[in-house]
């Protein structure tokens, strides 16, 4: 009796052969040097690696903030590369969320207004059952009516990943989203980003330089001089950290 393979799980987004060079000659720097890798729906990756490593850049190209040198990128099956800035702008803001270190909120507009800023600007009407999850997954509904300065520096993330996820995005990148915040309000935002992945089947793509941020993926991603040196999978702080340690060894 014949066995059936399982499907292959699609890519959310995707890399090929992706080069990324700023300056010329004897000032040339290789960003990206011929990275290929793919994004699956509903995993949530980190990315991590040296300063200087690429992973901001990485993520920047994928997401359609940058454009790479050289290869191509895809955010499902829409190749980036053969689109007008128009066009990529559009794909940014209907299929991809972000969360930056920096919260990037509006300080003269309430949570509420916050969290629902990018589909006014698209005009789109939310899904009021699903932004219902996200700002009760977030724990957010006693805040909605707060503006950014009265709320502390969690609370406010907190919102920056609201607004992220209220579009239902097929893919959210995040970078360095715990960089400016204490351990447990780090805690409770990385909680639900993973409930979003195991929940509602979101994908993400994190960069990261903390351990424990990253052990909250399904995979870690290594990246040294612009390429994909290793990959871990089912990490924890402890796996990470051997492996950052075995990486750097390896390096010198």
């Amino acid at each position: 009796m014949a066995t059936s393979e399982a499907p292959p799980v699609a890519a959310a987004a995707r890399i090929e052969d992706g080069a990324k060079v700023y300056g010329t000659g004897d000032a040339e720097v290789r960003a990206l040097d011929g990275v290929t890798r793919s994004f699956p729906v509903g995993h949530f990756t980190a990315i991590m690696g040296p300063s200087g490593s690429g992973k901001s850049t990485l993520m920047h190209c994928m997401a359609g903030l940058d454009r790479l040198t050289t290869g191509t990128t895809w955010i499902g099956e829409v190749e980036l590369g053969a689109l007008g800035e128009k066009d990529v702008t559009a794909v940014r803001r209907d299929r991809i969320g972000f969360i930056f270190q920096a919260f990037n909120l509006l300080p003269m507009l309430t949570a509420a207004e916050n969290i629902r800023l990018p589909l006014d600007i698209a005009g789109r009407r939310p899904d009021p059952e699903w932004l219902n999850q996200v700002i009760s997954a977030l724990e957010l509904g006693d805040r909605l009516d707060h503006r950014p300065s009265q709320l502390s520096g969690g609370q406010q993330q907190r919102v920056a990943a609201a607004r992220a996820f209220a579009s239902h995005p097929e893919i959210v990148f995040a970078d360095e989203p715990t960089g400016q915040l204490d351990s447990h309000s780090s805690s409770e935002l990385l909680g639900f980003m993973r409930r979003a992945v195991d929940e509602f089947s979101q994908t993400i793509v994190m960069v990261t330089h903390d351990p424990t941020a990253a052990s909250y993926a399904d995979g870690v991603v290594f990246l040294g001089d612009g390429r994909i040196v290793d990959e871990l999978a089912a990490p924890t702080p402890t796996s990470i950290l051997d492996r950052m340690k075995a990486l750097s060894g390896a390096s010198q």
